[in-house]
């Protein structure tokens, strides 16, 4: 039996520990180490065009935050580690502090805040249909009885839902694990559309084999905002990511990143997905708000 002062000692350390996981900051300090979580099909924030790093808007955005990481922390040579992450397991992987922050196209919602904090948002969007222009999908009510595809963890399988009992259409929801797995289902026949964020169907679009063979269709449901994921109850870090953001917005900086990732050619098919800035993340570049979606 443990006695009382190694009982004691054991509680500390990992009253400790956890104090330590908690604090971003400190952990970098000590560790010298970074993790940054990455997805690998949300183009234009974050994906794999290839060989290395993964690239995407809010990857330079991450790329941005880690240059303020080494100042503060007085650490020029850092080891940044880049995890690959899923929809199903982002909130996990970041309460479990294998990855310290993930800037991709996670929603800011108010029942992930239970979980997990949110820096500024960056974007806003609502869920869309992708399909083939031959399949004669113009909105929901055209996929009644039939199948649609959607990503497991993801908002929009909730609002899909919601929009299917609501009108009563019986459509037919599949999961794939990650959006490339989702449109594979369509581009396969397995699906007859993919639901999900109007941006990411345009950056799926944009990287297809054939991108003037589909369409974005249907109205958008429910317009949610995008921000960088951090851990629960760290203001120090969530103030520096906070600090980081909102400077590239007041400089400029955020808008020329915009242009870069939405207005013009992007690998891996140089294709411009032509999408201008929506008229809330303009708002958001005066209110810098970290308001969840409901």
């Amino acid at each position: 039996m443990m006695s009382k002062t190694l009982l004691s000692l054991a509680l500390l350390a990992a009253a400790s520990s956890a104090a330590l996981a908690d604090d971003t900051l400190q952990k970098v300090a000590q560790g010298g180490k970074l993790s940054i979580g990455y997805r690998e099909s949300s183009i234009p924030f974050s994906y794999v065009g290839g060989p290395g790093k993964p690239m995407g808007f809010g990857m330079d955005v991450s790329n941005a935050i880690v240059a303020e990481i080494k100042r503060t922390v007085n650490k020029p040579v850092l080891e940044v580690e880049y995890v690959a992450i899923t929809s199903a397991n982002r909130i996990p992987l970041m309460v479990n502090g294998t990855v310290d922050f993930e800037c991709g196209s996670t929603t800011n919602n108010s029942v992930r805040q239970k979980d997990v904090a949110f820096a500024i948002n960056y974007y806003y969007t609502g869920t869309r249909l992708l399909a083939k222009k031959s399949s004669g999908i113009r909105n929901y009510a055209d996929l009644a009885g039939k199948t649609i595809s959607s990503t497991s963890g993801t908002t929009n399988v909730q609002v899909l839902r919601k929009y299917d009992r609501d009108k009563n259409l019986n459509m037919q929801l599949v999961y794939g694990k990650d959006h490339a797995e989702s449109f594979l289902l369509v581009e396969s026949g397995r699906a007859l559309a993919f639901g999900m964020d109007d941006i990411l169907l345009y950056g799926l679009k944009a990287a297809s084999k054939n991108p003037a063979e589909w369409e974005v269709v249907g109205d958008a449901l429910q317009v949610e905002p995008y921000a960088c994921m951090l851990r629960k109850d760290d203001p120090k870090f969530k103030a520096l990511v906070d600090g980081v953001i909102a400077r590239m917005m007041k400089s400029g900086e955020f808008e020329k990143l915009y242009t870069k990732w939405f207005m013009a050619p992007i690998p891996p098919n140089n294709v411009n997905l032509s999408a201008p800035m929506p008229q809330e993340l303009k708002d958001n570049l005066k209110a810098q708000s970290d308001k969840p979606a409901t």
